[in-house]
């Protein structure tokens, strides 16, 4: 057996889970479930894809990269943790799961279960379909030392979970293992202690010999974030610091020269984007240091998450079992470091927040190979339960991701072309360069933390990319309007909107027609759910003669479009939480989505 880079593994195992080799393949073949595969999921927080975190990570390239399929044009739908992570789980947008926040009243733990997702959610599924079920790392914010047991969350054999408010800190951590009381891990790396907690699971999961679904959620590279002395402030709160990541101390010297991508949005001498965004100044060269420093302590806290993907790989293989083992590894969001101007953080629409990696190894799965197909968080519960032959449900707003070869080409630029993006609240700026007293409700009470809070961040935008078009159309709380052509903009910063009477063409068509299709489609995807969500066209063309933008773009419904204003969304107000009267005219109910009397919706509203 060979050992692992950090820990090894703690026995020899008598029973394996359908194992493909070894001297015990004959008696667990007994087992008459035993040619279900295995899923290990693997799910950092944060990671970029366009600040080329992947680079920095051997392992992840040697068993995932090398060995499996990459989705590069895969996202989230809400760019921040815990309502992107309730999305991941139902396989529902944010505006079905009403979990738009971090933390009450419109987010978090406490919120996924006043909802009844606790009882609705992937691991829920996939025991009632038969798979054991084991979860280490973080699960989602505001789950907390308070309310880890009220309820507990369900659907998992085993558990062990990281626990605000100590999630975030890197050297002082608390974990709850499942029936236990919380334990401190104080002066112990984070990532470590995940990586040796995944083992143990994967040790009693393949000890139990039943398919199972184990996910490895370590919080690199989040920023870190720690408790401080009260202050002296309203109440004198308990106050919390946001610093860099924090390394191991063996990966404290690696990467001195590294630095955020010098692209063409990375502190541009023009404002760019909209809204908050044109406000921001250029940053100093002090600034730019600093968030120079702050990306080279992210990639030294993904190498405990590489040598974890590593550790895992190898345990995999000595247990036999690697050959029927799907292995996903993604981000919950993204990361932006300087581009637009933004200091460190996520919550905005653009490709750096919302496009995060996507790899799959496993049977069947095309090793060394990349497909630019668009797919998104709300794919992944339903690709899941394809994967392990398990029904989806009629209620997912995804559809299953194709992850073999041939039928990844088989629906290359048809269908899989947009991505419905959305968000409401606050951004957030990380460091010490955009930081004031803020206050957030976690965990029921009150923690003071070091932040701008940049107001009036809510917005809806549609990314699509199919043949001969790759675009960004977005709409905020304020009205403003952004529309990029990322085929020859790629950092987004050009914004087309403002001259959508002019000459100007995105692929050769003029913007007026592209953002009469694009808006029509997002007054349909904002409030869409279920089949609507994974069907949109068909709402606006009902006999199914239309499934993507190119399909719309046709002339013979330029009269069918031109028939409505040239946009169509828009707010009522901005809100930090999902609340409709914000919200604008909605397709579900303005009576849009219906015909009457045979004639199409725009002869008779």
């Amino acid at each position: 057996m060979r050992t692992l880079h950090i820990y090894s593994l703690l026995a020899v195992i008598p029973v394996f889970a359908c194992p493909n080799n070894g001297q015990y393949q004959q008696q667990a073949l007994k087992n008459a479930q035993c040619d279900r595969p295995n899923v290990v999921f693997i799910l950092t927080d944060d990671q970029d894809t366009h600040l080329n975190s992947l680079d920095y990570m051997p392992h992840v390239k040697n068993h995932l990269l090398d060995q499996g399929t990459h989705f590069t044009k895969h996202y989230c739908t809400t760019a921040v943790c815990c309502p992107s992570r309730a999305t991941l789980w139902t396989g529902k947008q944010s505006h079905n799961t009403n979990i738009t926040d971090v933390s009450p009243p419109y987010g978090g733990y406490p919120k996924f279960v006043e909802n009844g997702f606790n009882e609705k959610y992937l691991p829920v599924w996939l025991q009632q379909a038969g798979y054991n079920t084991y979860y280490t790392g973080k699960l989602f914010n505001a789950h907390s030392v308070n309310n880890y047991d009220d309820p507990a969350p369900a659907g998992f054999t085993n558990s062990d979970f990281l626990l605000d408010p100590f999630t975030y800190n890197y050297l002082n951590s608390t974990f709850q293992r499942k029936d236990e009381q919380p334990k401190s891990y104080e002066g112990r790396y984070s990532t470590d202690i995940v990586a040796q907690k995944a083992q143990d699971l994967l040790h009693d999961a393949v000890a139990d010999g039943e398919p199972f679904f184990l996910t490895i959620a370590p919080i690199a590279p989040h920023g870190n974030i720690y408790m401080k002395e009260k202050s002296g402030g309203v109440g004198k709160e308990p106050m919390l610091g946001h610093s860099a990541p924090v390394s191991a101390k063996r990966h404290e010297h690696l990467f001195q020269d590294a630095k955020v991508p010098r692209t063409e949005n990375f502190n541009p001498e023009v404002p760019s984007g909209a809204n908050w965004l044109l406000e921001l100044p250029q940053q100093t060269q002090e600034n730019i240091d600093y968030n120079d420093h702050y990306h080279r302590q992210r990639l030294r806290s993904l190498q405990a998450v590489d040598e974890l993907v590593d550790n895992i790989f190898i345990a995999l293989e000595d247990y036999g079992i690697l050959e029927n083992t799907y292995v996903f590894y993604s981000s919950d969001n993204g990361f932006h470091i300087g581009q637009h101007r933004l200091q460190p953080g996520k919550s905005c629409g653009y490709e750096e927040d919302i496009n995060v990696p996507l790899i799959v190894r496993g049977p069947g799965i095309a090793a060394n190979y990349t497909t630019d197909i668009v797919t998104t968080h709300t794919d992944l519960a339903p690709t899941f339960l394809n994967l392990l032959g398990i029904p989806t449900r009629d209620d997912f707003d995804g559809t299953a991701i194709p992850v073999e070869r041939e039928d990844i080409e088989a629906v290359a630029q048809r269908k899989r072309e947009h991505v419905a993006v959305e968000y409401w609240g606050y951004a957030g700026g990380e460091g010490i360069f955009d930081s004031k007293f803020s206050f957030h409700s976690i965990e029921y009470h009150r923690l003071m933390v070091i932040e701008t809070l940049h107001e009036n961040n809510t917005y809806k935008a549609i990314r699509i990319a199919g043949a001969g078009y790759n675009i960004y159309y977005s709409i905020w709380c304020t009205n403003e309007h952004e529309l990029y052509d990322m085929s020859v903009d790629p950092g987004q910063m050009h914004n087309l909107f403002p001259v959508i009477s002019s000459n100007v063409s995105i692929a050769g068509y003029p913007l007026s027609k592209i953002v009469s299709r694009l808006d029509s489609l997002l007054l349909v995807l904002k409030s869409c759910s279920g089949e609507v969500c994974r069907e949109p066209w068909k709402s606006l063309h009902p006999a199914g003669d239309v499934e993507t933008l190119q399909d719309a773009l046709a002339e013979e419904y330029d009269e069918f479009y031109g028939r409505r204003q040239a946009t169509r969304v828009e707010f009522e107000y901005c809100w930090n939480g999902y609340v409709p009267e914000a919200e604008g005219p909605m397709w579900e109910t303005d009576g849009l989505a219906f015909v009457k009397d045979g004639l199409p919706w725009y002869d008779w509203v």
